[in-house]
């Protein structure tokens, strides 16, 4: 799939790039998600940082490969509704979240399965990349079951278009 540059700025782009070539290499499995994989896709958004998802060893692999970006170690986090880890980068003044073995709290406060990412990853070529992205109807369902139904209702209006 084709994307349009014009949504995202240059510096996401060139950050990307510094990603991309960091884990050509490797054994891992990841897609960006948020906002930056939604513009990609896209959805006309402002974006702020990019993130990374991943499962839990693959956390670790992008840490070490981009390692030289590194401000924050991997390391387990937990919120109310959400638990993963979570490690940050900073690669040309651009925040990026690396986040992996993501589960979300379920109605019975059990926590789900980790997202398998490679089920939900869509590959786009952009600026003679290819870039791994989570599908919108995966992202619809989960901020739909994070409780941001805001969000979750732009993406599925998107969607519809």
């Amino acid at each position: 799939m084709k994307t349009e540059r014009a949504l995202i700025p240059d510096e996401y782009f060139q950050a990307l790039e510094k990603i991309t070539a960091g884990l050509k290499d490797e054994a891992v499995i990841w897609v960006v998600t948020g906002s930056v994989g939604m513009a990609l896709q896209g959805m006309p958004l402002e974006v702020h940082d990019i993130d990374l998802q991943t499962d839990r060893d693959g956390a670790y692999i992008i840490e070490r490969a981009l390692v030289n970006f590194s401000v924050q170690p991997v390391r387990f986090v937990e919120s109310e509704r959400i638990q993963s880890l979570l490690g940050m980068l900073i690669i040309d003044g651009i925040k990026v979240e690396i986040m992996g073995g993501i589960q979300k709290r379920l109605e019975n406060l059990e926590w789900e399965q980790p997202v398998q990412v490679e089920t939900y990853r869509v590959w786009l070529d952009v600026n003679g990349m290819r870039v791994p992205v989570m599908s919108l109807e995966y992202e619809y369902q989960a901020y739909f079951k994070l409780g941001r139904t805001q969000k979750a209702e732009m993406i599925r209006d998107w969607l519809r278009k």
